[in-house]
């Protein structure tokens, strides 16, 4: 008789922002998903942008020490006219990641196109589909008033999506450890 293992990981997803963080973690059994926490950082009564980095960095931490991820999904920032905007979004983007490094989690990054056709099947879905979707497939009653939420949340599904699509196959943290894994794949030419 063959036994079957289930493997079991949580994912947590952030949407990073300057002026709201959303998150979401889902947690995965075999092929099933089920949501565990989902919710926002308010960070607009923060004036000093420092401290809002600092409120996003202490909060991300938390949510590691709390749920431990097997991995986090995050979503890149979109390329926007005002470069200003952007840079505040890539600074909470890292903020994020540097979060997620300092405790040794690995990190996947998904453009907001991929995130919501992975969702949606449409890149081009609003949140309100997106999160409309989400409510569908993991069975939440009530869509948060704010859908800064549901995209942490989406980030999480979308990733839990990708790798069901690439199983098989693991994340690196870098080329050493894809050359390590993989001497088979260097050529010396």
């Amino acid at each position: 008789m063959k036994e079957t293992v289930t493997t079991e990981r949580i994912i947590l997803g952030i949407d990073p922002g300057t002026t709201i963080m959303g998150f979401g973690i889902i947690k995965v059994t075999g092929n099933k998903m089920t949501l565990v926490l989902m919710g926002d950082l308010q960070l607009n009564k923060f004036d000093d942008h420092f401290v809002r980095l600092k409120k996003i960095f202490d909060r991300t931490v938390s949510l590691i020490d709390e749920f431990h991820p097997d991995e986090l999904a995050v979503e890149a920032p979109f390329f926007g006219k005002n470069v200003q905007s952007m840079l505040k979004l890539g600074r909470a983007q890292g903020t994020a990641i540097a979060a997620a490094l300092s405790r040794e989690i690995p990190i996947f990054e998904y453009e907001p196109r991929k995130i919501k056709q992975s969702i949606t099947g449409s890149g081009s879905a609003s949140k309100e589909q997106v999160a409309a979707m989400l409510a569908n497939l993991l069975n939440f009653k009530e869509i948060p008033k704010n859908l800064d939420a549901t995209d942490g949340v989406a980030a999480a599904v979308c990733h839990f999506f990708q790798n069901k699509i690439n199983t098989g196959t693991k994340g690196y943290s870098g080329w050493k450890s894809f050359l390590s894994d993989n001497p088979d794949r260097v050529s010396g030419k």
